[in-house]
C-alpha cells in the first residue's frame, strides 16, 4: 500500500486508490512535528521584541516633544548662564567706576562666587533632578534668579555688600538650581545625539552672552546702572517664562530597573576620580579670559569700542565651539575631543601675552571662544558619559561639579591677587594657562582608564 502523509492532520493518508488506514504518529515524528510548528512563533516574537527596541531607540533620541525642550533649555540657559558670561562687562566697570574704591581681586569674588554657585549647588539639584522634581526645582531657581537681578538695580556705588549680595549670592543661587537640571534633561529624550543636543542647548549661554556684553557696554554710559540692569531683566524674564513651559521631562523612561544610587561608589571610581580632579585643575585658570580680557584690551590702549565687543566676539564663538565640539564628540567620543581641547584653550589663554592692538585682539577673541566653548559643553557632556545607568546622571555630574566648584571660586579672586592693583598681567596669565595645560594631562589619564575598562578607543 502507497502512503502520503499529512503532516496537519498528524495521520497517514493512503493515496485515492487505496482504501482509508489510519496510523499513529512515532514519538520522534511528534516531536519533530511541535518544533516545525513552534518555531515560526518563537523566531517571530524575537522580531517583534526587536523591532519594538528599534522603535523604542528611535523615539528616545529626537523628535518634536524632544527638541521643542532642547529650545525651552537654550531659552533658560540664555538668559541665566548667558547673563553669568558677561560678568567680565561688570568687572571691567566695576573696578573703573562703581566700585572703585575696592580692588579687582576683591571685585572678582563677586563672579567667581556666582560662577561657583551653579557647580557648587549641582549635586542638590542633580539629585533632585534625578528624584523627579524637575519642574519645581526650574521654577525655585528662576525666581530667585531674577529676583536677584531687579535687586541688583537697585545697589548703590562704592557699596560692594549690596552688589555681592544680589549678584554673587542671589543670582548665583538662582543659577545654582537651574543650571545641572537644564542641562541633564537632555538624557531623557536622546541617546545616540546627546552630546549634539547638548551643545546645542548650551550655545543659549552664548548667545545670551553676546547681546548681555553688548546692551550693557551700550546703555550703562548714556542711562544710569540701575536702568540698564533693568533693562536687562526685562529681557531675562520672559526667557525664563518661556523656557521652563517648553520644557518636558519623561522619567519613565529611566525609572525601569533602576538601581539604588549609591553615591560611596563614585568615590572608588577611578575614571570618574580622575576627571573630577581635572575639571577641578582648569576651573582654577579656565575663565581668565573671560573675566579680564575687556579690562586687560582697556589698560593696553586698544579701542575702547573693539575692547568693549572682545567679549561679544568671544560668546559668538563660543557657541560654534559648542556645537561643533559635541556632535564631534557623538562621532569621536567626548574625551577624544576634551582632552586635545583642554590643550588648546590653555594655549589660547597664553597667547594672551600677544595681545597688542586690534588684530591680534580679535584672533585671541576667537581662538578662546571657539575651543573654551566647546570645552564646557564638552565637560557636561563627558561627565555625563561617565554614569553607569541614566538614573545616575544627575547625581554623576553634580557632584563632580560641585567638587570641582572651588576652583571656580577661588579663580579669578587668586587672579586678581596676582594682578595687583599695578596691573601685572604677566602673573596671572602664566597661572592660568599653566593649570589649563595640567588639565590636559589629567583627563588624558581618565581618556586612558576609560579605553582600557570599555575595550574601546570611542570614549
Amino acid at each position: 500500500m502507497s502512503t502520503s502523509r499529512n503532516s496537519h492532520a498528524g495521520t497517514l493518508s493512503p493515496d485515492p486508490d487505496a482504501s482509508s488506514v489510519t496510523m499513529p504518529l512515532t514519538d520522534s515524528e511528534k516531536k519533530t512535528e511541535n518544533v516545525d510548528v513552534k518555531v515560526p512563533d518563537v523566531m517571530e516574537e524575537e522580531r517583534t521584541g526587536e523591532e519594538e527596541q528599534i522603535q523604542n531607540q528611535a523615539a528616545a533620541d529626537g523628535g518634536v516633544k524632544a527638541w521643542v525642550t532642547i529650545l525651552g533649555a537654550w531659552l533658560v540657559l540664555f538668559g541665566t548662564f548667558g547673563y553669568l558670561y558677561s560678568f567680565g562687562v561688570y568687572q571691567d566697570f566695576y573696578t573703573r567706576h562703581f566700585l572703585s574704591n575696592h580692588s579687582p581681586s576683591k571685585i572678582a569674588w563677586i563672579g567667581s562666587f556666582q560662577l561657583m554657585m551653579p557647580f557648587a549647588l549641582g549635586i542638590v539639584s542633580g539629585k533632585l533632578f534625578d528624584a523627579g522634581y524637575f519642574h519645581a526645582i526650574e521654577i525655585f531657581g528662576a525666581s530667585i534668579f531674577i529676583f536677584s537681578l531687579f535687586m541688583l538695580s537697585l545697589a548703590k556705588p562704592q557699596e560692594y555688600y549690596q552688589v555681592f549680595l544680589s549678584q554673587g549670592v542671589g543670582m548665583g543661587l538662582g543659577l545654582g538650581f537651574t543650571f545641572v537640571p537644564t542641562v541633564s534633561i537632555v538624557v531623557h529624550h536622546f541617546r545616540r545625539r546627546k552630546a549634539l543636543a547638548t551643545g546645542v542647548a548650551l550655545s543659549g549661554s552664548s548667545i545670551g552672552a553676546i547681546i548681555f556684553p553688548i546692551m550693557i557696554n551700550n546703555l550703562v554710559e548714556d542711562i544710569s546702572f540701575a536702568q540698564t540692569v533693568r533693562a536687562t531683566g526685562y529681557i531675562v524674564l520672559p526667557f525664563l517664562i518661556i523656557g521652563n513651559l517648553l520644557m518636558r521631562t519623561a522619567y519613565n523612561k529611566t525609572q525601569a530597573n533602576k538601581p539604588k544610587l549609591d553615591i560611596k561608589s563614585f568615590f572608588t571610581d577611578p575614571p570618574y576620580m580622575w576627571a573630577v580632579f581635572g575639571a577641578l585643575v582648569s576651573s582654577f585658570g579656565f575663565y581668565f579670559p573671560l573675566i579680564y580680557l575687556q579690562l586687560y584690551a582697556v589698560q593696553h590702549g586698544i579701542n575702547q569700542t573693539l575692547a568693549f565687543y572682545s567679549l561679544a566676539i568671544l560668546n559668538a564663538c563660543s557657541a560654534i565651539g559648542r556645537v561643533a565640539g559635541n556632535h564631534l564628540a557623538d562621532v569621536y567620543g567626548p574625551f577624544n575631543i576634551l582632552v586635545p581641547c583642554t590643550l588648546i584653550t590653555g594655549g589660547t589663554i597664553f597667547a594672551v601675552f600677544g595681545v597688542n592692538g586690534t588684530g591680534s585682539l580679535v584672533v585671541v577673541s576667537i581662538l578662546y571662544g571657539l575651543f573654551s566653548g566647546a570645552w564646557l559643553s564638552l565637560a557636561m557632556a563627558s561627565l555625563g558619559s561617565l554614569a553607569r545607568h541614566p538614573s545616575e546622571t544627575g547625581a554623576r555630574t553634580g557632584l563632580a561639579l560641585a567638587l570641582s566648584s572651588f576652583g571656580s571660586l577661588g579663580s579669578a579672586p587668586v587672579q586678581g591677587e596676582l594682578l595687583t592693583h599695578n596691573f601685572t598681567w604677566n602673573k596671572p596669565i602664566a597661572f592660568s594657562g599653566t593649570l589649563m595645560t595640567a588639565a590636559a594631562f589629567i583627563l588624558a589619564v581618565t581618556r586612558f582608564l576609560l579605553a582600557r575598562e570599555r575595550s574601546t578607543n570611542k570614549v
